[in-house]
């Protein structure tokens, strides 16, 4: 994905605003958002460039992330949180645009050799602390970060099952530090990766079951219940995986059942059609 004019001014702006900068990830959000917001007032018609200039602006910084020192997923998470807000400042976010920008991040980081996994984190944690501030609701954000991780994951070829699990974990550690509902976050979150998985014909059994490990990797990170957390992690797993089919449903109930990292994952059926 070569980077537009957006993209490589934005670099450049990252690289010198993070000279000497106590904290890389803080000078990743301003300089994300302040670019953004400047070129949608600036754009013709900000509807249909908010996504390109979006997700240029990201991959921007990341690009330029291994010329400032910067741990990738502060990295990562500073440029999705300045670009929401970006975006916010101008126009209302939509859940097209928060996917893009996933997107963008994960597909700026395979570009330059980096890691995946911690960008994918830092970008989850970073998308839901700035999608609630910029009214997207729970449900929407989830299914927007879950899309965006998905397919950038199958766009790169990276394992969809280890990108499922670092979303998930940025998912808990972004909901446990604004105050939000982590276990509504997990279920929901679950929900959406399983359905975009199954939209990109991704194996179902192996990313839930990714999920679950990397909720109680996150929980216990964070002094949440890893119980809670796993089954809220299988629950939603089962419930995505019901709306696929029934063979669906019966591998992914199979994946996520017993006991997963030493926790007993409880699964809370049943589901309302």
């Amino acid at each position: 994905m070569p980077l537009g004019n957006p993209g490589k001014k934005v670099s450049q702006a990252f690289v010198q605003a993070a000279k000497g900068a106590g904290d890389v990830g803080k000078s990743a959000i301003e300089v994300a958002r302040s670019n953004v917001a400047d070129g949608l007032r600036s754009a013709r018609d900000i509807g249909t460039e908010a996504s390109a200039l979006a997700g240029d602006v990201v991959a921007g910084i990341i690009h330029a992330a291994g010329q400032v020192g910067g741990e990738l997923g502060s990295v990562a998470k500073g440029a999705v949180v300045g670009t929401i807000r970006g975006v916010g400042e101008v126009t209302k976010v939509t859940v097209d645009e928060v996917s893009d920008i996933i997107r963008a991040a994960i597909k700026g980081t395979s570009e330059v050799g980096g890691d995946v996994t911690k960008t994918t984190q830092g970008a989850a944690h970073g998308a839901l602390t700035a999608t609630k501030s910029v009214g997207l609701d729970i449900e929407d954000a989830t299914s927007s970060i879950a899309r965006g991780a998905i397919h950038g994951a199958k766009d790169i070829g990276a394992d969809i099952g280890t990108v499922a699990r670092a979303t998930i974990k940025g998912t808990i550690i972004g909901a446990k530090e604004t105050g939000g509902d982590v276990i509504q976050a997990v279920q929901h979150m679950s929900s959406g990766l399983i359905k975009w998985t199954a939209n990109v014909g991704g194996d179902l059994s192996t990313v839930a079951k990714n999920v679950v490990v990397g909720a109680i990797e996150a929980a216990k990170e964070v002094s949440v219940s890893a119980e809670d957390a796993a089954s809220a992690a299988a629950t939603g797993a089962v419930k995505a995986a019901r709306e696929v089919s029934e063979a669906a449903s019966q591998s992914v109930t199979k994946a996520v059942s017993g006991t997963i990292s030493g926790v007993k994952v409880v699964i809370k059926t049943p589901f309302k059609k």
